[in-house]
């Protein structure tokens, strides 16, 4: 079972994915203690989004889809992230439904 391949549904229906900014993360680590299943350090000292086989996903841009069980945690970690550069968003329409871009 792999993350990207059993996301669930998320809100209003919709799959959602996740991404980090890294130019803009300040390496605390609260998304890594909320969601480790998702979030995690790299050697760099930077916050990357994992594949569900635990692969550090580092190429810019990189999504991984948002499991419906985790996605109080991955809401929490772009709320609480000091650095706003984790972005949630539907991946239908690319629009950021929880972080700094949110309507």
């Amino acid at each position: 079972m792999t993350v990207r391949h059993e996301a669930e549904t998320g809100s209003e229906g919709h799959d959602l994915e996740v991404w980090i900014d890294q130019d803009l993360c300040t390496g605390d680590g609260i998304c890594a203690q909320y969601a480790p299943e998702v979030f995690e350090l790299d050697i760099d000292g930077l916050a990357y989004v994992k594949s569900g086989d635990d692969e550090l996903l580092q190429a810019p841009g990189a999504t991984t889809p948002v499991p419906l069980p985790l996605l109080t945690d991955v809401v929490d970690s772009a709320k609480e992230c000091p650095g706003d550069c984790i972005h949630v968003r539907r991946v239908s329409d690319s629009v950021e439904v929880y972080g700094p871009d949110a309507a």
